[in-house]
């Protein structure tokens, strides 16, 4: 029972994040500072209040590493938005999750975290699998190519510091202090780049927030639920997604070479993620 209720959590998850994705793709005609604005209002909807009804210190204790998990953050958001502006939502998605590449990479500089040599070998299955999309993939563009590695990279920071964090900071804090900077990087930097929404896009980016928020809740309920080896798989289900809606709602087109690569990538992320847990029972 416990299981298909995480099972449940994960997918719903997905969905969100899925939509999220897809209604930024659609908001294309907007820049990724006006998006990442939005983004941030509609999850400070939530956040905010949760903080003062549980009279948490807004400030937390660790303030340096608090602003510069926030500051990974805003940068791995934008470049992820900006790449959406050139590439493809199933390969924007599909190399963004080669962030765990980066994650293990930093944890082994930073924290001194062993990687098995076959966790070496899953890198550079994932590794092809990127050099396949942008050698044989349709119209993999340069720049996008660039802004998508730089949002995994910056992704997996993120972990890192919240890994350095640990149990120290309330949940919501860290939350908090990446959606004030998303908020005030967003807004000064959406002056020069201001769009005008009519309604529907008015209703459109602040739902951007709403998605984001559930997404973010649910991932968590569903490993706060059941086993890690169980539940992370299925959030490669958003590639899945990803590809299906690009291609039936954006007619984006993937030829065989892509999807290879995506399989490579989502095949050796998955184990990565197995032999993880793996290690982590012995």
């Amino acid at each position: 029972m416990k299981s298909s209720k995480a099972i449940f959590y994960m997918i719903f998850s997905v969905i969100a994040f899925s939509l999220m994705n897809t209604v930024v793709k659609y908001l294309n005609d907007f820049s990724a500072y006006q998006i990442v604005f939005f983004r941030s209002i509609g999850t400070l909807f939530f956040t905010v209040p949760l903080i003062i009804e549980q009279k948490i210190p807004i400030f937390g204790n660790n303030k340096k590493w608090l602003l510069l998990r926030g500051l990974a953050g805003v940068i791995s958001l934008t470049c992820f938005f900006q790449s959406l502006n050139y590439l493809a939502l199933g390969t924007a998605v599909t190399l963004r999750y080669t962030s765990p590449i980066f994650a293990a990479i930093l944890a082994y500089i930073f924290l001194k975290e062993k990687i098995k040599p076959m966790q070496w070998f899953l890198f550079l299955v994932a590794f092809v699998g990127v050099l396949i999309i942008k050698g044989f993939g349709v119209d993999v563009n340069s720049l996008g190519l660039i802004f998508i590695l730089l949002s995994a990279i910056f992704l997996r920071l993120i972990f890192v510091l919240i890994r350095k964090i640990g149990n120290s900071e309330n949940p919501l804090v860290i939350i908090n202090y990446f959606m004030v900077m998303a908020f005030v990087f967003g807004g000064v930097m959406s002056i020069n780049h201001w769009k005008d929404p009519n309604m529907l896009e008015w209703w459109l980016l602040l739902s951007l927030g709403v998605f984001g928020y559930v997404g973010q809740l649910y991932l968590t309920k569903a490993f706060q639920s059941y086993e890690t080896n169980v539940i992370a798989p299925l959030k490669y289900l958003e590639v899945v997604f990803m590809i299906l809606i690009g291609a039936f709602w954006y007619k984006e087109t993937y030829n065989l070479w892509t999807l290879l690569g995506v399989l490579l990538i989502m095949i050796s992320l998955i184990y990565n993620v197995y032999l993880k847990r793996k290690k982590s029972e012995s």
